[in-house]
């Protein structure tokens, strides 16, 4: 009997919960039954470590860049060497690698001269006039706006999609946070953002819509200039261009 006893308590038992079971035998150990892998989590790098060592490090980004221009007397000729004439390969980078393209947004009060700055390139921008007209056949309709930009935020989706290189927005773009939806969009299918700031002063606004076949209210376009703001390389464009207005006796 007492053999017996004895044999029994050589049996080595499993105080541990490694085999999921307190007192279930431990596993036969050999070359066939290798011991299961234990994680030593103490031991090992996290993996988010491990790949931003293995990961070289990325090209140092273009400088943000700032543009003055002088607003010519006729929008009928293009400047030599504007963007729109350049080869897509060389629309910009914003980052370590060369970017999809560009997108330009307008920054103005009506009367700022964006219209002219568009013909002198010879492009037709995503407009909101344009879309009023073709929505309502009303340039002037301003009772869906939501509907207004929604559209058009759709129509620049559909370019950036189809990888459309210069990508132009003519809306007034006053505030950052009108502007923020626009940067978002184009930085998620990787084009740079530029931005061009009409910085005319509120009386030559007011003036030049005195003059226009289709005027905007002079106290809808004093609100407006309350509201606009300076664009800045921290909203994230990669160029901002400032257009002024030309003085007397200047050469554009």
């Amino acid at each position: 009997m007492r053999e017996r006893m004895k044999r029994r308590k050589k049996k080595p038992e499993n105080e541990t919960e490694a085999t999921g079971k307190v007192g279930q035998q431990k596993p036969l150990v050999d070359e066939a039954h290798p011991q299961p892998l234990m994680p030593a989590y103490d031991d090992v790098e996290p993996e988010a470590a491990r790949t931003a060592e293995a990961a070289p490090e990325p090209s140092a980004p273009e400088e943000p860049r700032m543009e003055t221009e002088v607003q010519p007397e006729s929008p009928s000729m293009p400047p030599p060497g504007v963007p729109e004439h350049r080869p897509a390969q060389q629309a910009g980078k914003a980052s370590g690698r060369p970017s999809k393209g560009v997108v330009v947004l307008a920054i103005g009060l009506p009367g700022s001269g964006k219209t002219t700055w568009f013909k002198r390139r010879g492009v037709t921008p995503l407009s909101s006039d344009m879309l009023r007209s073709i929505l309502f056949d009303d340039i002037t309709e301003q009772r869906y706006q939501g509907l207004v930009f929604s559209t058009l935020r759709s129509l620049l989706r559909a370019r950036l999609i189809a990888r459309m290189p210069w990508n132009y927005v003519d809306a007034s773009n006053l505030a950052p946070h009108e502007r923020r939806q626009w940067i978002k969009m184009a930085k998620g299918f990787g084009y740079e953002v530029h931005a061009v700031f009409f910085d005319v002063p509120l009386e030559v606004c007011l003036e030049r819509n005195r003059k226009r076949e289709r005027q905007v209210k002079e106290d809808v376009i004093q609100r407006m200039a309350a509201k606009l703001k300076a664009p800045g390389f921290e909203e994230g464009f990669g160029k901002i261009t400032v257009v002024r207005v030309k003085r007397s006796g200047e050469q554009t």
